[in-house]
């Protein structure tokens, strides 16, 4: 895959409602600008995407974790495929084989990524979603980060985030299961 752009940022919110957050809530986000080398066309086999998807996956994740700076509680991945791609484009990125990796620099992540995709122009953002990568059924890691490059996608292109986060959300307090209460078996509990 041609890629045109990376571009990796790391957001730290130090306080929420006057109060102090101790540790700071971590999350990083890695983001690839390809070349969709089926822009414009029908393609019934999509292989050559998939395939992108597995060493995309393996590449983000590890700038994600270097910004990061610490180990990974949640996850979350999404795309934008430019206007003359199809959604198609984006899951085959995102779904068959991009998660194995990720797990794989992770040191694990039984419950699904949470994903997100869409078609739009040039300067679109997009709401990555996050979960526990352990539980999904963790509801302080229940969130989102958005992400939004100013010059893509171009019609013939395709934005790939991957989005890692140190903590869930500041000052979690509407119940469900805890950090502590993972079980870690079957990816919900």
């Amino acid at each position: 895959m041609k890629i045109r752009k990376l571009v990796t940022w790391v957001e730290e919110t130090l306080t929420e409602m006057d109060r102090d957050i101790s540790p700071p809530i971590r999350r990083a986000v890695a983001i690839a600008v390809l070349k969709n080398p089926f822009a414009g066309l029908y393609q019934s086999d999509l292989t050559r995407l998939i395939v992108a998807g597995e060493a995309l996956g393996a590449m983000l994740t590890q700038r994600a974790l270097t910004a990061l700076g610490s180990p990974a509680e949640g996850y979350g991945k999404a795309a934008i495929v430019g206007e003359a791609g199809e959604l198609e484009h984006a899951a085959a990125l995102l779904h068959p084989k991009m998660g194995a990796p990720v797990r794989t620099a992770l040191g694990g992540g039984a419950a699904l990524i949470p994903s997100a995709k869409k078609r739009a122009g040039m300067g679109s953002t997009i709401d990555i979603p996050l979960g526990h990568k352990d539980a999904a059924f963790v509801r302080s890691h229940f969130d989102a980060i958005e992400a939004r490059i100013t010059d893509a996608p171009m019609a013939d292109e395709i934005v790939l985030c991957l989005a890692l986060a140190a903590g869930g959300r500041p000052l979690p307090r509407v119940g469900g299961l805890s950090v502590a209460e993972i079980e870690g078996r079957d990816g919900l509990r």
